[in-house]
């Protein structure tokens, strides 16, 4: 059944798959105000933005709405053929929007007031009663009404305002693009952020008279123009669109970065993140740092495609920018040297798996690094680091495998010249040391020169030195510099190589699931096989009746390390608003 034809309550709690009981009682007992956290968040303007976030169970419900509703939106012509709304639709964003005003004359900047605020819950219930794409029953627009409104209106925080908000403005849309287009204008718009630009510098004279024809259209529409953000900006001067420079090419205001630099060498200086009289948590400055990444991404992509193309090339390397380097370096003290718990470092996901099921299984053994809750649950006391598209990019990473052991190691001793020494630039600069290990878990692949565990011991000087590599093979863990330590598996059946598989009794590796038999040398599940993946996943959920006994030397090497590890004579001041 299509969106538009849901006819009552049951027909909509069926297509966005919620039993009906449980949406009747959220609608009429516990009621969608009592739903709402409110909070605010500081602009990049100045003063806050008030956000109204909805709960898990309500945030859940909402987001089915919103991709319900963007799914039928693009099956509308109306709708994909409008061009010039580029907030909260898929393949648009600040880029899209900024580009089309790049380098031009004037750009005309116009605000709505209380965007989400002005439209109503009637604005909303009608929309979906009356609009010709929907013609939905009272019944199904009074809920979708009930459901994404907050107090009265579009709640700024909630999944379905902007879908919702995109669809009302479509009219409004249309209207000012043929406005615009008498005034030789571009036209875009950014959820309540309106933006004009053209290079007929006789604008100028009709400026205050286009100004007043798009307040009538506003007000027709139910929105207010806010004063105090209307302004004409010319090319001699900083000209802006939702944050960014667009007088030559895209960039970001030289003042932002600065700040946020300083707010940087603040915290790692004085473990502190300040803004005016605020203190700001670690995860604000990493949003700063991530907006400008952001916008040096675009800008990389762009000049990279015309170098290329200039050169007849089809890939060229890109060297970090400076930008980015600041970025990197956050990033390092962030995820390695601020440290709140032991970080782990594996080959990949499943083996990740396979330590958290052995724990859990042994975690009367092991209280430092697993305590279980009252309700069953289990907290684990060290980190296991997760890799990403982010982490790649900037340490050279990859998603899966043993390759981030030597670019790790080069973070601490550069002697290959390969990376920043950032372990040596925090320690001199910072008023704490990590007071957590890093604890690099491989495979015991010594026999071949060509395996992750053999060339890194090369690579750090150690596979000549026979007193070193005799004691890494007993104890099974090796310090590699300050707080960096080397670990692997425990060789078991016999085996001159072992893999963290080969820990498993063999009745669990000739395992069937579905017919099909589990194969190491597969990542991923065919039609004979399953792979490593799913089998990661059987020995996660299936831990209470699986034998573990092989995993404890390993888990005890792990345990000497967290419980050893030395305090820094250092005063420990680790950040507090993280």
């Amino acid at each position: 059944m299509n969106f538009n034809e849901l006819q009552n309550r049951k027909d909509f709690a069926n297509k966005i798959n919620i039993p009906l009981r449980n949406l009747t009682y959220m609608l009429y007992k516990v009621g969608v105000d009592n739903l709402y956290e409110a909070f605010e968040i500081p602009k990049k303007s100045g003063g806050v933005r008030k956000i109204n976030a909805p709960s898990k169970q309500l945030k859940d419900i909402q987001k089915k709405i919103a991709l319900q509703l963007e799914n039928y939106a693009l099956s509308l012509e109306s709708y994909t053929n409008n061009k010039v709304a580029h907030g909260f639709v898929k393949g648009r964003d600040i880029f899209s929007n900024a580009k089309i005003h790049r380098n031009k004359k004037l750009v005309l900047n116009i605000d709505i007031e209380d965007f989400f605020n002005s439209i109503h819950f009637g604005r909303v219930r009608g929309y979906f009663k009356k609009n010709n794409f929907f013609l939905l029953s009272e019944e199904v627009s009074l809920v979708i009404a009930q459901i994404c409104c907050f107090k009265g209106s579009l709640p700024q925080g909630a999944p379905t305002s902007p879908i919702i908000s995109n669809l009302i403005c479509q009219i409004l849309d249309n209207r000012i693009v043929k406005i615009a287009k008498k005034y030789k204008l571009d036209y875009t718009r950014y959820a309540d952020d309106m933006t004009f630009s053209t290079n007929d510098m006789n604008f100028i004279d009709q400026n205050s008279n286009f100004i007043d024809i798009i307040k009538i259209e506003l007000q027709k529409a139910g929105f207010k123009i806010n004063e105090d953000k209307t302004r004409l900006q010319y090319a001699d001067s900083r000209q802006t669109v939702t944050g960014l420079i667009v007088n030559k090419k895209i960039n970001i205001p030289r003042e932002y970065y600065k700040l946020t630099r300083a707010m940087a060498h603040n915290l790692y200086k004085n473990g502190v993140i300040v803004l005016g009289d605020k203190t700001k948590t670690i995860e604000y400055l990493e949003g700063r740092f991530a907006f400008i990444n952001q916008v040096e991404k675009y800008n990389n992509i762009v000049l990279l495609k015309a170098t290329n193309k200039k050169n007849g090339e089809k890939k060229k390397k890109h060297i970090k920018t400076s930008k980015e380097i600041e970025y990197q370096k956050f990033l390092y003290f962030k995820n390695f040297y601020q440290l709140n718990k032991p970080l782990i470092i594996m080959e990949g996901k499943t083996d990740i798996l396979y330590i958290k099921a052995a724990l859990k299984k042994l975690y009367k053994n092991y209280p430092d690094l697993i305590t279980r809750n009252a309700d069953g649950t289990f907290n684990y006391n060290i980190k296991f680091f997760k890799r990403s598209k982010k982490i790649k990019y900037f340490f050279n990473m990859s998603l899966d495998g043993a390759d981030a052991t030597q670019f790790i190691y080069d973070f601490y001793s550069n002697s290959k010249n390969q990376n920043p020494t950032y372990y040596e630039y925090f320690e001199k600069i910072c008023s704490f040391t990590p007071q957590n290990p890093i604890i690099i878990i491989t495979d015991n692949e010594l026999v071949v020169k060509s395996k992750p565990l053999s060339k890194l011991l090369t690579y750090v000087n150690l596979k000549d030195n026979e007193n070193k590599m005799n004691k890494f093979k007993e104890d099974l863990a090796i310090n590699l510099k300050a707080n960096l330590h080397l670990a692997t598996i425990p060789l078991v059946k016999n085996k001159k190589e072992c893999a963290m598989e080969d820990l498993f009794d063999e009745d669990l590796l000739r395992i069937k699931l579905g017919g099909k038999t589990f194969s190491i040398e597969h990542k991923y599940d065919n039609s004979k096989y399953f792979g490593k993946n799913h089998f990661s996943k059987y020995v996660y959920n299936n831990y209470k009746n699986i034998n573990f006994q092989r995993f404890v030397k390993l888990l005890d090497v792990l345990n000497d390390l967290v419980v050893n590890e030395k305090v820094s004579d250092k005063v420990s001041k680790i950040p507090v608003n993280q």
